[in-house]
């Protein structure tokens, strides 16, 4: 049974109670006791048994590739929950205030698992280039999927509310960033180092601008401030630490897989490694958005939105250009009208529409969502259409 973050959450909550009520804080012992530790302990161990199982069985079926897959985002996503608790309690008791930690820390933590798997596949794309077009559809996709289906689904749960300033700053930037990806990548077809490091500089400018405008924005972000504290604030400086570097370690191994992994499916199925990382991968790294945006809309009218919105500023700067600075990113001559003529233009229609819709009497109703839902679906469907090659790209 894969328990999700709240669960997780839910159970750190009470293990720090319990310390609390007891006078201390709960330690490095409890923490290894925790369920949520076995939990992701024994992801660990199973998507090791079954890479090794996969591995001496020669000629992996698709059946045990979709399932490695599973176990590899599933470790993703308990590892990253793991790095983002331990970094927001050391953070809080250094003295961040608790929305620089919501802007930054909560933003880059769920943004942790396009990060590390667009990160590897730069670093394997010398001797594999299809990896570079899973780095660049990973990106593309998580952000489609996080604009469209996600934040679909949340607004049919429950509509939401917009604040016309928080449009105008983080709505705009969000789609400054995937405009300036689209046109880097599109102009000579690659993202060179610098343009890489471009990106990097102008994201850590924006971190920069949310460190010293802290009470500038504290008013406009107030309500976001209960939702995105840690749960469980009874740990010990050295359990949070653990969590950090387990979370990390676990974070990067998972990542690794997944690129194989989700090559090795592409190969299998004859699927362009760009539709692999716009589809599954894309789907896969955003379901830590999905959780955190489920959970906060039943309590806040913007945060779910801030949520995704803070991590597709993080995925097309600082992850894509991460990736850069480690190797330069070229498309390959198979996937570049795929990406160019298909999943860049439908990103940025799914971007554009999201923002339409936000604007509109500054609401996001559930009709809006399902509009959302079905322009994901009918990307899907046009995506099967040019696979049969019934649409020429």
């Amino acid at each position: 049974m894969c328990l999700t973050p709240r669960a997780q959450s839910s159970m750190s909550k009470t293990i720090a109670e319990k310390a609390t009520q007891s006078g201390k804080d709960a330690g490095i012992v409890e923490l290894l006791h925790w369920n949520g530790m076995l939990l992701t302990g024994g992801l660990f161990v199973s998507l090791v048994v079954l890479s090794t199982f996969g591995t001496r069985a020669g000629d992996t079926a698709v059946w045990v590739s979709l399932l490695l897959l599973a176990f590899a985002i599933a470790l993703l996503i308990t590892s990253a929950d793991f790095f983002i608790e331990g970094a927001k309690g050391l953070a809080r008791r250094a003295g961040l205030a608790e929305v620089v930690i919501g802007l930054t820390i909560v933003s880059i933590g769920t943004s942790l698992p396009e990060i590390l798997v667009t990160s590897t596949a730069a670093y394997g794309g010398g001797s594999d280039p299809a990896l570079i077009d899973l780095a660049i559809g990973n990106i593309f996709g998580s952000v489609l999927v996080q604009i469209t289906l996600i934040l679909g689904i949340v607004v049919m749960v429950r509509p939401l509310d917009i604040r016309p300033n928080w449009i105008k700053r983080d709505g705009m930037l969000m789609l400054g960033a995937i405009l300036l990806l689209s046109v880097l990548l599109v102009w000579g077809r690659s993202l060179s180092r610098w343009e890489g490091a471009l990106l990097v500089v102008m994201y850590c400018y924006y971190i920069y601008w949310l460190l010293t405008n802290q009470e500038k924005i504290r008013t406009d972000e107030l309500e976001i401030v209960p939702d995105v504290k840690t749960q469980g604030r009874g740990w010990t400086s050295g359990a949070y630490i653990l969590m950090v570097f387990i979370g990390l370690a676990f974070a990067v191994y998972a990542a690794s897989k997944l690129v194989i992994i989700a090559s090795e499916i592409a190969l299998e199925l004859d699927v362009p490694p760009a539709v692999v990382g716009m589809t599954m991968s894309g789907l896969g790294t955003s379901l830590p958005e999905l959780t955190v945006a489920l959970m906060a809309s039943k309590r806040s009218q913007g945060v779910a939105i801030g949520t995704l919105i803070g991590s597709n500023i993080t995925d097309p700067m600082l992850s894509i250009g991460i990736a850069a600075m480690i190797r330069p990113l070229t498309l390959s001559a198979t996937s570049a009208p795929l990406i160019m003529y298909l999943i860049i233009p439908a990103t940025i229609i799914g971007v554009v529409v999201c923002l339409f819709f936000m604007w509109t009497g500054f609401q996001f109703n559930r009709w809006e969502g399902g509009i959302l839902i079905g322009l994901y679906l009918l990307f899907l469907f046009i995506l099967e259409m040019q696979r049969r090659g019934y649409l020429g790209i």
